[in-house]
């Protein structure tokens, strides 16, 4: 596993620093000076230059990035000047929101396509089958703003059960009991396409398991159709679907941008947001840098998991 983890690496750095290029290059094609943004329209000469010092502006474009890049690596990421503080404390800050946000609609996601998936091939009826297929289609079709709208309007304004948006004054670690109710309703929204995207696949490779000769020989022994769904067709069908959960995480993730807007939730998305309305472009380039990162780290989680469950992939890439 050790290799398999190293054969890995270079490709995951080569793909980080390909998006470093990409970004730097990006935001200096935006039209105007950052300087003259931040600073304002009557800001004097010297503030402009003195402001272009403290941003490193003043030096050649591979100059600055390789200051850029190297405040990165050794975890300076500078200050934000329209926002104010450091970066990373802003970062860290939201970022704990944001996974507090995708882990309980992961979580969420994970208990609906299991539980409709296993449910669906076991019981193998053709009106339930139907029911799953329509909750993937509706769950899918419907965009996050909308069932976040309905969400907001039932459960925060109509019967009024749960709160509309926010999370509480002392944060999420106070109360958990209070948490979880903060955190229901954009859990819900942010994962429900993402369940309906993993009980489609989950399903059909359930199905395609079923047909495959050795499911014919346990039920030629007498084991119920049930024990064979659970013992032995769920986890020949995981390996497939670990690859798909982990391009639905990286869904996870921008899909908390818009959910995050919708329920005023604090985390990387709103951070990101704010920079960008206000111009504050350090705060933008490591944002952007940091969401590359993010996927890169998920799809090699996923890789690793994945020659952990099914052993012929870490082995096929020795040979």
């Amino acid at each position: 596993m050790v290799r398999y983890s190293l054969r890995r690496l270079p490709s995951a750095l080569v793909v980080l620093a390909v998006g470093s290029v990409v970004i730097f290059t990006l935001l200096r094609l935006v039209p105007g000076d950052p300087a003259l943004v931040l600073a304002g329209p009557d800001a004097s000469p010297e503030a402009l230059a003195a402001l272009r010092a403290e941003l490193g502006l003043d030096g050649s474009q591979i100059a600055q990035y390789f200051t850029w890049l190297a405040g990165i690596v050794t975890f300076d990421l500078g200050r934000s000047l329209v926002l104010g503080g450091d970066i990373g404390a802003l970062l860290l800050g939201a970022l704990g929101n944001t996974l507090a946000l995708a882990g309980a609609a992961l979580l969420v996601a994970l208990l609906i396509a299991f539980t409709l998936a296993t449910v669906s091939v076991i019981v193998d009826r053709k009106w339930l089958n139907s029911l799953v297929t329509a909750f993937g289609t509706v769950a899918v079709a419907i965009p996050n703003f909308v069932t976040g709208a309905v969400l907001v309007v039932l459960f925060g304004v109509v019967w009024a059960v749960l709160p509309a948006g926010g999370i509480p004054r002392r944060g999420l670690l106070d109360d958990p009991g209070i948490s979880v109710q903060y955190l229901l309703l954009p859990a819900v929204c942010l994962a429900l396409p993402i369940a309906a995207a993993l009980t489609r696949f989950l399903t059909e490779s359930l199905r395609s398991q079923m047909a495959e000769p050795y499911v014919t020989t346990a039920r030629a022994l007498g084991i119920s159709r049930r024990r064979i769904v659970l013992t032995q067709v769920l986890p020949n069908a995981l390996p497939a679907t670990i690859t798909v959960l982990g391009i639905q995480i990286g869904h996870l993730i921008g899909g908390a941008v818009l959910v995050e807007a919708i329920f005023a939730w604090p985390g990387l998305g709103h951070l990101i947001e704010r920079a960008i309305a206000s111009r504050d472009y350090p705060v933008v380039q490591v944002m952007l840098l940091f969401s590359v990162a993010l996927f890169v780290v998920i799809q090699l989680v996923t890789d690793l998991v994945n020659a952990t469950l099914d052993p012929r992939i870490r082995l096929g890439d020795t040979t």
